[in-house]
């Protein structure tokens, strides 16, 4: 949580912060500043001090509404830096961040993060290091970048930011369901009242129409596979194909609120019409597995531990895993989940690997999505509920939606 970063500051011998990029869809800085509309901004904390937003003076009631400290960078006057530059727009960043380091009086081991160019930002940083050395600069990666440790947990606020996401994406979903099943089946796929043909691309466009109207962005894109699709994990799905009855779509969406906060991810699993038979085999087994592994999530415990207990469990059901058969891409083939916050993917990670330490904290919010891919049988199964690890240690589903795999649609 927010409220733990000094700590870990100070547990990784940190001095200071800086964290730059947009303001949009830039999780480390949205962390501080909640979504807000700057185009350009850095910001600069300090081990035990608050946090200091420079934004640009076109955007500071932008960066005034933050409820942070702000300074103006143009305060700095950027064309005299650029002018010392020679022009190189790199050199002028460098002298700016000299500027704003001297203010403040950053010195020792400085943690950088953010979203921007990345050729801009590495060659800033190497004009910089000369430029200061009584600062020691730092990449975040995992022993340092403590803005991603302290998101790991979340604080009632947070939570309720995610569980309001999650009643966005449960209404979406519904919607798409009422959408899907307003159609009728001919020669095997979906049409409308028209006799036209109803598209995946069809589908995708009304979930970003529909998020959009409940003021949710879809940044990550949406996966709504069919058939054989449905059978690799990250298949999109084909824009172009048409929705066809019987087979298993594997609908995974992901969305965030608008201008970058905090995503929720649900996935369903749904046939049109009917389910043949080896898919209803499938969704039995991954409902079963899904239900038992949240069911039995347990703050402070190692979240890889139940990735191994969902091998165990398909295994016993006579799938291929990749614990037994490392490499397979037939049956349990990912992860079991991943931590969701201000970026759809982030810690804790439940990847089986004795590299990996994340714990299940009280404040966890993760993800439970076992499934089962056959792609040369034509089919993908997968489950997925986002969960909350409360307080007291015991597992809560923040938005849940009904599991049922068939869709009923005239003409079936």
């Amino acid at each position: 949580m927010k409220t733990d970063l000094d700590a870990l500051m100070l547990e990784t011998g940190l001095d200071a912060l800086l964290v730059t990029g947009s303001g949009a869809h830039n999780p480390s800085l949205a962390y501080f500043t909640g979504p807000a509309h700057l185009t350009s901004a850095d910001l600069l904390k300090k081990h035990g001090e608050p946090p200091v937003l420079f934004c640009r003076s076109m955007e500071r009631e932008e960066a005034a509404r933050t409820g942070l400290q702000t300074k103006c960078v143009d305060d700095y006057l950027p064309l005299d830096l650029l002018d010392q530059a020679g022009g190189d727009s790199a050199r002028q960043r460098a002298l700016l961040l000299r500027l704003m380091f001297a203010e403040y009086g950053v010195r020792g081991r400085l943690s950088v993060t953010g979203r921007m160019d990345l050729g801009l930002g590495f060659a800033a940083l190497q004009y910089l290091a000369p430029l200061t050395p009584e600062v020691e600069i730092l990449g975040a990666f995992d022993a340092t970048d403590v803005i991603t440790r302290a998101r790991a947990t979340k604080d009632e606020a947070e939570v309720d930011h995610i569980r309001q996401m999650g009643k966005v994406t449960v209404n979406v979903v519904a919607d798409v369901a009422n959408f899907l099943t307003a159609h009728r089946a001919r020669q095997g796929v979906l049409v409308n009242q028209h006799d036209e043909v109803l598209t995946i691309g069809e589908v995708k466009r009304r979930i970003n129409l529909w998020l959009a109207m409940r003021g949710a962005d879809n940044p990550e894109g949406t996966i709504f596979a069919l058939g054989r699709d449905a059978g690799v994990p990250h298949s999109v799905g084909d824009d172009r194909a048409p929705v066809e009855i019987g087979k298993a779509i594997v609908f995974d969406i992901f969305p965030c609120k608008a201008g970058g906060g905090y995503f929720y991810d649900l996935t369903r699993t749904w046939c049109l019409g009917f389910a043949p038979d080896n898919v209803q085999r499938a969704y039995e087994d991954v409902r079963a597995v899904q239900e038992e592994m949240v069911a039995a999530l347990r703050g402070g415990t190692p979240f890889r531990d139940y990735q191994r207990r969902t091998c165990q469990a398909f295994e016993g059901r006579g799938h291929p895993t990749i614990l037994g058969t490392p490499g397979t891409t037939q049956g349990y083939v990912h992860s079991l989940g991943h931590g969701v916050g201000l970026a759809v993917q982030e810690r804790p990670f439940s990847g089986y690997s004795d590299h990996n330490l994340d714990t299940l904290l009280p404040g966890a919010v993760v993800t439970v999505e076992p499934g089962l891919y056959y792609p040369d049988q034509g089919f993908g199964v997968r489950i997925e509920d986002t969960i909350w690890i409360r307080p007291d240690g015991n597992p809560e589903v923040l938005a849940d939606f009904p599991r049922d795999l068939v869709l009923k649609v005239q003409g079936t």
